[in-house]
């Protein structure tokens, strides 16, 4: 086995506001780095890092949007969100817990601080991906996943390392609760000091990391801090992380597609043809009804 080595670490760049509950870092597109093809299927990826919200009466969020043509994947690490889409999903994402919505050919969707926890405020972090679905897929019925964290496969690790909590995919044959329409691989390294893993892919598949808390050593080199992306290169399979202090690393590896991407705001298709079609298909309101 190759060594897979470590393209680039990005820091966080300049936070932007989905709705009025989600303060949020941008990795996927990146306007300096990173395209949606370099890290396809993996199209989009917005990281709430750790921040505190003061109490409020009213959850704060995002009102009623559409979706069509790929997933939405939101893993909650600290905090609560409430939400609800037309197609009869809902329920609230707790700390460790994740939600996979399928919106396909639609969906209108709403996301909110849950309530109770908005009353109380506190410490909110979250991380949303959008995983592209091969075209083939991209008009299937819409799909939810409700995954409570103790769902979730947990591989120990050796020498009191930690354990590595598989959402997707598999680790040392170990395979994760979730359904995906092409080859996912969606994981956290919850690390104590000191501890190490190591995660094998095959090399044409996109493979990243996210420091969501402490700061890691990739292949006894690389070092990433808390809140910092790390690409690596589509060539080798094997790579080793090594915690400096207590971590948590979301690790995301996942075979391209190699299908036109074309997206524009909450639609991603392969076609310009296919965008004004949901656009035409959400104003008749075929994706459902959905309560602001």
């Amino acid at each position: 086995m190759a060594q897979k080595d470590v393209e680039l670490v990005m820091t966080p760049g300049e936070v932007h506001w989905v709705g009025d509950g989600f303060r949020v870092h941008n990795f996927i597109p990146s306007r300096s780095h990173l395209e949606r093809e370099r890290m396809d299927p993996f199209i989009l990826l917005d990281y709430n890092s750790e921040y505190e919200f003061a109490p409020v009466r009213k959850p704060l969020g995002v009102g009623v949007h559409p979706h069509r043509g790929f997933e939405t994947v939101t893993i909650a690490y600290k905090g609560k969100v409430e939400h609800h889409d037309s197609n009869g999903g809902g329920g609230i994402i707790g700390e460790g817990d994740v939600q996979w919505m399928t919106a396909a050919r639609g969906v209108l969707h709403k996301e909110f601080h849950e309530r109770e926890w908005s009353e109380q405020g506190g410490l909110f972090q979250m991380v949303q991906l959008w995983i592209n679905l091969p075209a083939k897929f991209k008009m299937s019925h819409p799909r939810y996943q409700a995954i409570p964290n103790s769902e979730m496969v947990r591989v120990k690790l050796p020498k009191d390392y930690g354990f590595v909590e598989v959402i997707a995919g598999d680790y040392e044959g170990k395979r994760g609760p979730a359904k995906t329409f092409s080859p996912v691989n969606l994981m956290n390294a919850r690390l104590s000091q000191g501890g190490k893993a190591e995660f094998s892919f095959p090399a044409n598949y996109n493979t990243a990391l996210l420091v969501v808390k402490g700061a890691i050593v990739i292949n006894k080199t690389e070092k990433a801090p808390v809140d910092h992306f790390v690409l690596f290169k589509n060539q080798g399979d094997t790579f080793e992380i090594e915690a400096t202090e207590e971590s948590v690393v979301l690790v995301m590896s996942g075979e391209p597609l190699n299908e036109p991407i074309v997206a524009h705001g909450p639609f991603v298709m392969n076609t310009k043809r296919e965008i004004i079609q949901a656009f035409d298909d959400f104003n008749q309101g075929k994706f459902g009804y959905l309560k602001d």
